[in-house]
């Protein structure tokens, strides 16, 4: 696959809805290449020794904080490829799942992967206009997605319309503990224009949450369960993992990708960034 590396950074950098699109739409095959499987969270490494493991794991970890047992009707806002989803329907086969995401090639490729019947519905829409009505599920999830959102308030007011009142709101989110762009921007080195997620301040998202009218009863910060073990296994293994991706991809890509790794784990290391799960109630 042929990639303009400049249009890689220009979409990484400015961080509009298409840019976020177009750059998913290039790199999600790298994400597949290096970990085998169609999730493209970065993975709960505890206890897990493979990226599929991980990001099974990751799923895990975000039900069982949505209490998915006792859920009916879900809505999995940023659902990438679906993949989470399908775990998640094929543990809880009462759920009603909805797959939204404003990128249609991502929906395109999980309607390839539906092969049940208790498949997820899948709706081309954004995370800023959810295309429910008042009240109308009971659990929402964003697993490694509002990291994109924006607003990122706009779509936790969104979900506050939508949630019916004994719903729960569960996000899985890449946060930065720093709220200044000088220090953002010293600090980070490559991520500055690799890392392509808005990079809010963990104190913001809490407070938009909740003065939206959500009470957080639950948030557990798991930064060096995330970062840092992806990293290590991606060192461990980048021989193999390198020849994958270089079957589609060009050179620079994965050298670019290594250092990102890199320093994705020593500002993990830093506290400069962190992983926040967190979940909420209608106040």
């Amino acid at each position: 696959m042929q990639i303009n590396p400049l249009q890689v950074v220009l979409w990484s950098f400015r961080r509009r809805e298409n840019d976020v699109v177009n750059l998913y739409n290039s790199l999600t095959g790298v994400m597949q290449l290096a970990t085998g499987g169609h999730m493209l969270n970065f993975g709960y490494w505890e206890g897990a020794d493979t990226p599929i493991s991980a990001q099974r794991r990751m799923c895990m970890l975000v039900s069982d904080m949505a209490e998915l047992g006792s859920a009916k009707r879900l809505a999995d806002i940023g659902s990438g490829l679906s993949a989470p989803a399908l775990q998640w329907n094929d543990a809880y086969r009462q759920l009603d799942t909805s797959c939204i995401n404003i990128n249609f090639s991502q929906l395109s490729y999980a309607s390839k992967l539906m092969n049940d019947k208790n498949a997820p519905s899948l709706i081309n829409a954004t995370a800023t206009a959810l295309p429910f009505s008042d009240k109308s599920v009971d659990r929402i999830i964003a697993l490694e997605s509002a990291q994109h959102f924006k607003p990122f308030d706009l779509f936790v007011g969104e979900c506050r319309r939508v949630l019916a009142d004994d719903g729960l709101f569960v996000a899985a989110i890449p946060v930065m503990t720093l709220a200044s762009k000088s220090i953002e921007i010293r600090r980070l080195g490559i991520l500055t224009f690799t890392w392509s997620s808005e990079r809010y301040p963990i104190e913001y998202v809490t407070s938009a949450i909740t003065e939206n009218g959500f009470e957080i009863k639950e948030a557990k910060r798991i930064g060096h369960q995330v970062y840092e073990p992806l990293a290590d296994y991606y060192v461990k293994n980048r021989k193999e993992i390198r020849d994958r991706i270089l079957k589609e991809y060009p050179r620079y890509l994965e050298q670019v990708l290594y250092k990102s790794l890199l320093k994705m784990k020593q500002v993990s290391e830093k506290q400069i960034i962190d992983y926040l799960v967190v979940k909420c109630s209608l106040q």
